[in-house]
């Protein structure tokens, strides 16, 4: 019942991580306008993501623009895009192949151990989205916060840290938590089969026991003889 429970939680958290993977990839907020100094332009807000960048005025509805090339935006993003369409498929199959190692499924028949290693598997592709997810995040926070700092950098092209980059790091830690409960319990059914099939049952000693006491040897035999 506890392994159930715990893949049940693994099952919860990795399709939680999926979504925030996939709203993470298409979310336009991973670098939004800094406001300061001479820079305080409150009516307007810019917004740049990996696949469009927005411009929000007042009293105006936003305005989204998709990138005309990859080219064009810097080495961190074209990086970050690439990893997290990456993370996006590893999350998907992470999430069916968890499916298929559940105990409340018969995809995979009714064998403990297959569906533990298939859980194990599953655990580890999530822990594997999950590291794959926070590498772009962390690196397009690090150029934020390093050109932030810069005093050559102008103000005007300064940015703050976007929402999507707080979910991201959010998405990360959950994929990799999830993918620790499926390796918890790829444990679990490794121990309790190693101990069902290496420790003989009370009832099955006593009947072999019996069954020598009752057939005497040949050797036995022949002296009576």
């Amino acid at each position: 019942m506890a392994t159930y429970a715990l893949q049940i939680a693994g099952l919860v958290l990795g399709g939680v991580g999926m979504v925030g993977t996939v709203a993470v990839t298409v979310m336009p907020q991973w670098r939004v306008s800094a406001f300061i100094e001479s820079n305080i332009v409150v009516f307007e807000n810019l917004w740049e993501g990996l696949w469009m960048s927005c411009m929000r005025h007042a009293n105006i509805r936003m305005q989204c623009k998709i990138y005309d090339s990859l080219l064009a935006l810097s080495p961190d993003l074209q990086a970050a895009r690439g990893l997290m369409c990456a993370a996006s498929v590893l999350a998907f199959l992470a999430f069916l192949t968890a499916v298929l190692g559940m105990k409340c499924t018969r995809c995979a028949g009714d064998d403990d151990k297959v569906k533990g290693h298939i859980l194990l598997t599953a655990g580890v592709i999530f822990i594997i989205t999950g590291l794959v997810v926070l590498i772009p995040v962390s690196w397009v926070a690090n150029s934020i916060i390093r050109d932030f700092y810069n005093p050559i950098v102008d103000i005007a092209q300064k940015r703050e840290l976007g929402e999507a980059l707080y979910i991201g790091w959010t998405t990360a830690l959950v994929l990799i938590v999830g993918g620790a409960l499926f390796c918890c319990v790829s444990c679990c059914h490794e121990k309790s089969s190693s101990y069902r099939y290496s420790i003989p049952s009370h009832r099955t000693t006593q009947k072999s026991y019996h069954a020598e006491k009752k057939s005497p040897s040949v050797y036995s035999k022949s002296q009576y003889v």
